[in-house]
Protein backbone atom coordinates (compact mmCIF):
# COMPACT_ATOMS: atom_id res chain seq x y z
CA UNK A 1 0.00 0.00 0.00
CA UNK A 2 2.73 2.37 0.78
CA UNK A 3 4.48 2.48 -2.73
CA UNK A 4 1.06 2.53 -4.06
CA UNK A 5 0.70 6.10 -1.91
CA UNK A 6 4.04 6.58 -3.03
CA UNK A 7 3.37 6.07 -6.76
CA UNK A 8 0.21 7.78 -6.52
CA UNK A 9 1.31 10.78 -4.88
CA UNK A 10 3.90 10.81 -7.61
CA UNK A 11 1.64 11.01 -10.44
CA UNK A 12 -0.15 13.94 -8.50
CA UNK A 13 2.43 16.14 -8.42
CA UNK A 14 3.17 15.35 -11.59
CA UNK A 15 -0.22 16.11 -13.03
CA UNK A 16 -0.21 19.70 -10.65
CA UNK A 17 3.04 20.76 -11.75
CA UNK A 18 2.38 20.10 -15.14
CA UNK A 19 -0.95 22.04 -14.69
CA UNK A 20 0.78 25.45 -13.10
CA UNK A 21 3.13 25.29 -16.72
CA UNK A 22 -0.65 25.23 -18.58
CA UNK A 23 0.96 22.00 -19.93
CA UNK A 24 -2.49 20.20 -19.68
CA UNK A 25 -2.73 17.72 -22.16
CA UNK A 26 0.55 15.76 -20.38
CA UNK A 27 -1.03 17.09 -17.02
CA UNK A 28 -4.11 15.10 -18.08
CA UNK A 29 -1.73 11.77 -19.00
CA UNK A 30 -0.69 11.92 -15.23
CA UNK A 31 -3.95 12.49 -13.80
CA UNK A 32 -5.07 9.40 -15.58
CA UNK A 33 -2.36 7.89 -14.47
CA UNK A 34 -3.20 8.61 -11.03
CA UNK A 35 -6.66 7.63 -11.57
CA UNK A 36 -5.92 4.17 -12.70
CA UNK A 37 -4.69 3.21 -9.34
CA UNK A 38 -8.28 2.29 -6.73
CA UNK A 39 -6.63 4.99 -4.18
CA UNK A 40 -7.20 7.77 -7.44
CA UNK A 41 -10.93 6.89 -7.63
CA UNK A 42 -11.70 7.67 -3.77
CA UNK A 43 -9.92 10.41 -3.81
CA UNK A 44 -12.72 13.29 -3.88
CA UNK A 45 -10.31 16.37 -4.43
CA UNK A 46 -8.61 14.47 -7.50
CA UNK A 47 -11.77 13.88 -8.97
CA UNK A 48 -12.79 16.99 -8.84
CA UNK A 49 -9.29 18.85 -9.98
CA UNK A 50 -9.25 16.16 -13.14
CA UNK A 51 -12.74 16.86 -14.09
CA UNK A 52 -11.92 20.91 -14.24
CA UNK A 53 -8.94 20.03 -16.47
CA UNK A 54 -10.97 17.79 -18.65
CA UNK A 55 -13.61 20.99 -18.55
CA UNK A 56 -10.77 23.25 -19.48
CA UNK A 57 -9.23 21.10 -22.08
CA UNK A 58 -13.04 20.68 -23.96
CA UNK A 59 -13.48 16.85 -22.50
CA UNK A 60 -16.81 18.33 -21.47
CA UNK A 61 -18.32 14.41 -21.01
CA UNK A 62 -15.11 13.15 -19.20
CA UNK A 63 -15.49 15.92 -16.85
CA UNK A 64 -19.07 15.19 -16.51
CA UNK A 65 -18.17 11.78 -15.62
CA UNK A 66 -15.37 12.93 -12.79
CA UNK A 67 -18.26 15.22 -11.22
CA UNK A 68 -21.02 11.60 -11.38
CA UNK A 69 -18.03 9.87 -9.81
CA UNK A 70 -17.70 12.78 -6.85
CA UNK A 71 -21.69 12.59 -6.45
CA UNK A 72 -21.28 8.67 -5.76
CA UNK A 73 -18.43 8.99 -3.37
CA UNK A 74 -20.33 11.78 -1.87
CA UNK A 75 -23.77 13.25 -2.47
CA UNK A 76 -23.54 16.77 -0.46
CA UNK A 77 -20.60 18.02 -2.33
CA UNK A 78 -22.12 21.13 -3.66
CA UNK A 79 -18.81 21.66 -6.12
CA UNK A 80 -19.83 18.52 -8.17
CA UNK A 81 -23.34 19.88 -8.80
CA UNK A 82 -22.26 22.83 -9.71
CA UNK A 83 -19.53 21.32 -12.38
CA UNK A 84 -22.59 19.40 -13.51
CA UNK A 85 -24.60 22.93 -13.76
CA UNK A 86 -21.38 25.14 -15.97
CA UNK A 87 -21.25 21.80 -18.36
CA UNK A 88 -24.96 21.78 -19.02
CA UNK A 89 -24.64 25.51 -19.44
CA UNK A 90 -22.22 25.61 -21.88
CA UNK A 91 -23.84 22.57 -23.90
CA UNK A 92 -27.22 25.00 -23.97
CA UNK A 93 -28.92 22.73 -22.16
CA UNK A 94 -30.15 25.05 -19.69
CA UNK A 95 -32.82 23.10 -17.40
CA UNK A 96 -30.08 20.72 -16.97
CA UNK A 97 -28.13 23.74 -15.80
CA UNK A 98 -30.68 25.51 -14.07
CA UNK A 99 -31.57 21.90 -12.27
CA UNK A 100 -27.96 21.18 -11.41
CA UNK A 101 -26.64 24.82 -9.91
CA UNK A 102 -30.42 24.58 -7.80
CA UNK A 103 -28.97 21.44 -6.08
CA UNK A 104 -25.57 23.38 -5.60
CA UNK A 105 -27.16 26.01 -3.41
CA UNK A 106 -29.43 23.21 -1.87
CA UNK A 107 -26.76 21.65 -0.57
CA UNK A 108 -24.64 24.65 0.18
CA UNK A 109 -27.19 28.23 0.57
CA UNK A 110 -23.63 30.18 0.47
CA UNK A 111 -22.71 29.09 -3.11
CA UNK A 112 -22.75 32.67 -4.69
CA UNK A 113 -21.85 31.15 -7.84
CA UNK A 114 -24.43 28.98 -8.22
CA UNK A 115 -26.80 32.07 -7.11
CA UNK A 116 -25.12 33.70 -10.00
CA UNK A 117 -25.50 31.51 -12.87
CA UNK A 118 -28.73 30.49 -11.86
CA UNK A 119 -29.53 33.98 -12.48
CA UNK A 120 -28.03 33.95 -16.16
CA UNK A 121 -30.01 30.80 -16.91
CA UNK A 122 -33.07 32.55 -16.01
CA UNK A 123 -32.61 35.74 -17.67
CA UNK A 124 -31.67 34.10 -20.97
CA UNK A 125 -35.06 31.97 -20.13
CA UNK A 126 -36.89 35.66 -19.70
CA UNK A 127 -37.94 34.91 -16.40
CA UNK A 128 -36.30 38.55 -15.57
CA UNK A 129 -37.34 39.34 -12.12
CA UNK A 130 -36.88 35.32 -11.35
CA UNK A 131 -33.19 36.47 -12.78
CA UNK A 132 -32.95 39.51 -10.48
CA UNK A 133 -33.49 38.00 -7.57
CA UNK A 134 -31.34 35.48 -7.96
CA UNK A 135 -28.35 37.95 -8.94
CA UNK A 136 -29.44 39.81 -5.31
CA UNK A 137 -29.08 36.65 -3.69
CA UNK A 138 -25.10 36.72 -5.21
CA UNK A 139 -24.27 40.02 -4.48
CA UNK A 140 -25.71 39.36 -0.80
CA UNK A 141 -23.12 36.91 -0.39
CA UNK A 142 -20.56 38.82 -2.27
CA UNK A 143 -21.01 42.22 -1.94
CA UNK A 144 -17.71 42.88 -4.03
CA UNK A 145 -19.53 41.22 -7.34
CA UNK A 146 -19.44 44.03 -9.90
CA UNK A 147 -21.33 41.96 -12.74
CA UNK A 148 -23.88 41.26 -10.18
CA UNK A 149 -25.47 44.46 -9.93
CA UNK A 150 -24.42 45.42 -13.99
CA UNK A 151 -26.50 42.64 -15.17
CA UNK A 152 -29.47 43.36 -12.67
CA UNK A 153 -29.04 47.16 -14.45
CA UNK A 154 -29.25 45.42 -18.23
CA UNK A 155 -32.73 43.64 -17.31
CA UNK A 156 -33.91 46.66 -15.26
CA UNK A 157 -32.98 48.95 -18.64
CA UNK A 158 -34.47 46.02 -20.64
CA UNK A 159 -37.57 46.48 -18.39
CA UNK A 160 -37.50 49.97 -19.15
CA UNK A 161 -36.73 50.92 -15.30
CA UNK A 162 -34.26 53.19 -16.06
CA UNK A 163 -33.78 55.23 -13.05
CA UNK A 164 -33.43 51.75 -11.03
CA UNK A 165 -30.86 50.89 -13.65
CA UNK A 166 -28.51 53.62 -13.19
CA UNK A 167 -28.83 53.18 -9.62
CA UNK A 168 -27.60 49.92 -9.98
CA UNK A 169 -24.69 50.33 -12.75
CA UNK A 170 -23.11 53.18 -10.90
CA UNK A 171 -22.97 50.37 -7.79
CA UNK A 172 -21.15 47.87 -10.45
CA UNK A 173 -18.58 51.34 -11.17
CA UNK A 174 -18.13 51.77 -7.66
CA UNK A 175 -16.57 48.36 -7.87
CA UNK A 176 -14.88 48.32 -11.18
CA UNK A 177 -14.79 51.89 -12.51
CA UNK A 178 -12.59 51.11 -15.44
CA UNK A 179 -14.25 47.66 -17.22
CA UNK A 180 -15.49 48.65 -20.31
CA UNK A 181 -18.99 47.13 -20.81
CA UNK A 182 -20.25 48.53 -17.52
CA UNK A 183 -19.03 51.97 -18.82
CA UNK A 184 -21.10 51.40 -21.86
CA UNK A 185 -23.75 49.75 -20.13
CA UNK A 186 -23.71 52.95 -18.46
CA UNK A 187 -23.56 55.14 -21.62
CA UNK A 188 -26.71 53.21 -22.67
CA UNK A 189 -29.04 53.59 -19.59
CA UNK A 190 -28.04 57.19 -19.73
CA UNK A 191 -28.77 57.78 -23.57
CA UNK A 192 -32.38 56.34 -22.50
CA UNK A 193 -32.72 58.96 -20.15
CA UNK A 194 -31.72 61.77 -22.34
CA UNK A 195 -29.09 62.34 -20.52
CA UNK A 196 -27.04 62.97 -23.41
CA UNK A 197 -23.92 65.18 -22.44
CA UNK A 198 -23.30 62.30 -19.56
CA UNK A 199 -23.94 59.51 -22.29
CA UNK A 200 -21.33 60.82 -25.02
CA UNK A 201 -18.74 60.85 -21.76
CA UNK A 202 -19.30 57.41 -21.01
CA UNK A 203 -19.33 56.07 -23.93
CA UNK A 204 -15.86 58.12 -24.55
CA UNK A 205 -14.82 56.16 -21.03
CA UNK A 206 -15.57 52.60 -22.86
CA UNK A 207 -13.25 53.50 -25.68
CA UNK A 208 -10.84 54.89 -23.56
CA UNK A 209 -10.80 52.07 -21.43
CA UNK A 210 -11.02 49.05 -24.61
CA UNK A 211 -10.62 50.30 -28.40
CA UNK A 212 -11.57 46.65 -29.46
CA UNK A 213 -15.23 47.21 -28.56
CA UNK A 214 -17.03 48.38 -31.79
CA UNK A 215 -19.94 48.78 -30.25
CA UNK A 216 -18.73 51.95 -28.23
CA UNK A 217 -17.61 53.59 -31.48
CA UNK A 218 -21.48 52.67 -32.68
CA UNK A 219 -23.38 53.87 -30.38
CA UNK A 220 -21.54 56.97 -30.19
CA UNK A 221 -21.51 57.46 -33.58
CA UNK A 222 -25.38 56.56 -33.64
CA UNK A 223 -25.48 59.94 -30.97
CA UNK A 224 -24.62 62.52 -33.34
CA UNK A 225 -26.25 60.90 -36.62
CA UNK A 226 -29.62 61.27 -34.65
CA UNK A 227 -28.45 64.96 -34.66
CA UNK A 228 -27.51 64.83 -38.46
CA UNK A 229 -23.68 65.61 -37.16
CA UNK A 230 -23.15 63.59 -39.79
CA UNK A 231 -19.27 64.53 -40.10
CA UNK A 232 -19.02 63.99 -36.19
CA UNK A 233 -20.47 60.13 -36.71
CA UNK A 234 -18.18 59.15 -39.60
CA UNK A 235 -15.09 61.11 -38.14
CA UNK A 236 -16.28 58.24 -34.94
CA UNK A 237 -16.35 55.57 -37.62
CA UNK A 238 -13.41 56.21 -38.51
CA UNK A 239 -12.05 55.28 -35.36
CA UNK A 240 -13.82 52.81 -34.51
CA UNK A 241 -12.58 51.35 -38.34
CA UNK A 242 -8.79 51.98 -37.51
CA UNK A 243 -9.39 49.30 -34.02
CA UNK A 244 -11.42 46.94 -35.07
CA UNK A 245 -11.34 46.55 -39.57
CA UNK A 246 -13.04 43.61 -39.42
CA UNK A 247 -16.36 44.65 -37.90
CA UNK A 248 -18.40 44.83 -41.30
CA UNK A 249 -21.42 46.50 -39.39
CA UNK A 250 -19.02 49.50 -38.87
CA UNK A 251 -19.09 49.74 -42.45
CA UNK A 252 -22.29 49.51 -43.21
CA UNK A 253 -23.47 52.34 -40.68
CA UNK A 254 -20.65 54.45 -42.08
CA UNK A 255 -22.08 53.84 -45.60
CA UNK A 256 -25.73 54.80 -44.40
CA UNK A 257 -23.86 57.98 -43.01
CA UNK A 258 -22.10 58.98 -46.32
CA UNK A 259 -25.34 58.67 -48.11
CA UNK A 260 -26.70 61.41 -46.19
CA UNK A 261 -24.24 63.56 -47.03
CA UNK A 262 -24.12 62.43 -50.73
CA UNK A 263 -21.23 60.67 -50.56
CA UNK A 264 -22.78 57.66 -52.34
CA UNK A 265 -19.33 56.21 -54.26
CA UNK A 266 -18.00 56.03 -50.70
CA UNK A 267 -20.98 54.59 -49.45
CA UNK A 268 -21.07 51.83 -52.01
CA UNK A 269 -17.55 51.01 -51.44
CA UNK A 270 -18.26 50.69 -47.84
CA UNK A 271 -21.18 48.41 -48.41
CA UNK A 272 -18.93 46.07 -50.52
CA UNK A 273 -16.84 45.85 -47.88
CA UNK A 274 -19.18 44.99 -45.18
CA UNK A 275 -20.40 42.14 -47.51
CA UNK A 276 -17.21 40.73 -48.27
CA UNK A 277 -16.57 40.70 -44.05
CA UNK A 278 -20.15 39.02 -43.63
CA UNK A 279 -22.81 38.74 -46.57
CA UNK A 280 -25.77 39.07 -44.09
CA UNK A 281 -25.20 42.33 -44.97
CA UNK A 282 -26.15 41.94 -48.99
CA UNK A 283 -29.70 41.53 -47.84
CA UNK A 284 -29.79 44.35 -44.99
CA UNK A 285 -28.64 46.41 -48.40
CA UNK A 286 -31.10 45.44 -50.93
CA UNK A 287 -34.24 46.62 -47.88
CA UNK A 288 -32.27 49.36 -46.68
CA UNK A 289 -34.60 52.56 -47.85
CA UNK A 290 -31.79 54.88 -46.87
CA UNK A 291 -29.35 52.82 -49.25
CA UNK A 292 -32.14 53.33 -52.24
CA UNK A 293 -29.71 56.21 -53.65
CA UNK A 294 -26.78 53.88 -54.49
CA UNK A 295 -29.16 51.43 -55.86
CA UNK A 296 -29.85 53.82 -58.99
CA UNK A 297 -25.62 53.59 -59.75
CA UNK A 298 -24.33 52.15 -62.62
CA UNK A 299 -21.40 50.72 -60.28
CA UNK A 300 -23.76 49.16 -57.62
CA UNK A 301 -25.61 47.24 -60.79
CA UNK A 302 -22.14 46.01 -61.93
CA UNK A 303 -21.27 44.66 -58.52
CA UNK A 304 -24.56 43.07 -57.58
CA UNK A 305 -27.19 42.57 -60.19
Amino acid sequence: MENKNYLYNNYLNMARNLKSERNLLKALKFYKKAYSLNIGKKDIEFLLDMALLCDEIGLKSEAKEKYFEVINLDKNDSRAYYGLGTIYDEWGDLENAKKYYKKAIQKDPSYDRAYFFLANIYDELGEKYKAIEYYNKSIELNPKDSWGYANIACILEELDKNEEALRYINKALEIDSYHYRILFNKGVILNKLNRKEECIRYYKKSILSNSNYPYSFLNLAVIYREDNDFISAINIINQGIKENPDEGFLYYNRACFYVNIGEEFKALKDVQKSIELNDLFLEYMKEDKELDTIRNLKEYKDLFD
